[in-house]
């Protein structure tokens, strides 16, 4: 009877233990579940989720746990995409000052000093990343500090590199080209951003930047790129624009009556510009 209630017990004893285990595997198995999930959810917000609501995740999830660099990287990130680069920088720093940091990070640092207009830090944190971390972020930054202290022949450089490191150049192309536009490179402006939209048919910007270039060396006929009505009138105004910035004050006017006439809807700003000619002419 002895030996039958003591076998029972180890059963017993064993099932415990079974059951303790499977628990215990359980909660492990959920737990990696969780962070699976937390993953996934950190990069949605980083991405698709509307910025301020991420801003607000994440600062919960600091809160919740403090020390995580995974949740300072998501908060800096989305206080830049929110529109606050002071905000990011001082969330970067946080992510900057913890033991895991990494070059991206610094690079990612480096990008909302940018956006916050400190240029001189920005270069500093560039400067001090080991140049054996190639990125395409990187010389883009790099790229855009070297404009800002007109050393063009590293600019150039810059640019040339983060071109080269990216399947999608056109905003690189752009700024470059806006780079040459601004040094009065205009042929050379204009080839960047025409290669820009080769890329990218669809970025506004490129094509108002080429008319630009265009215009300024007196070329006042619109590109033949991809355009919808609206843009095909907005280009025609910003070509009116250089013409008078050229002195071409009757081709400006030629201009701004058909870009007025070419919107399909009412073009305030290309008629006052029209009404401001001629009035001046009148006068």
């Amino acid at each position: 009877m002895r030996q039958t209630l003591f076998i029972a017990l180890l059963g017993a004893t064993a099932l415990s233990g079974c059951v303790k285990d499977g628990e215990a595997e359980v909660a492990r198995a959920m737990q990696d579940v969780n962070v699976i999930d937390e993953t996934n959810l950190n990069d949605v917000m980083l991405t698709v989720g509307d910025p301020n609501e991420a801003v607000a995740y994440f600062q919960r999830a600091n809160a919740n746990d403090p020390g995580r660099i995974d949740f300072l990287r998501g908060l800096a990130k989305s206080l830049v995409r929110a529109g606050r680069p002071e905000d990011a920088v001082t969330a970067w720093k946080a992510v900057i000052e913890h033991a895991e940091v990494t070059s991206e990070d610094k690079v990612g640092y480096a990008d909302a000093l940018i956006r916050a207009d400190q240029w001189a830090e920005a270069e500093r944190v560039l400067d001090a990343i080991p140049p054996t971390y190639e990125t395409f972020e990187r010389y883009r930054l790099e790229a855009m500090v070297a404009d800002s202290n007109q050393e063009w022949d590293r600019a150039d450089s810059f640019y040339e590199t983060a071109v080269g490191l990216t399947t999608r150049p056109a905003g690189a192309l752009n700024n470059w080209g806006f780079s040459k536009l601004t040094r009065g490179d205009y042929s050379g402006a204009e080839r960047l951003f025409a290669d820009a939209l080769r890329h990218d048919p669809t970025m506004f910007t490129a094509k108002n930047n080429l008319v630009l270039a265009r215009g300024a060396q007196r070329n006042y006929d619109l590109p033949v790129i991809q355009m919808s009505q609206t843009e095909r009138a907005q280009l025609l105004h910003t070509l009116a624009l250089s013409a008078v910035r050229q002195g071409d004050v009757t081709m400006a006017k030629g201009l701004l009556r058909e870009a007025i006439d070419t919107h399909p809807q009412h073009f305030e700003a290309a008629v006052r510009a029209l009404r401001a000619l001629e009035d001046n002419v009148v006068n």
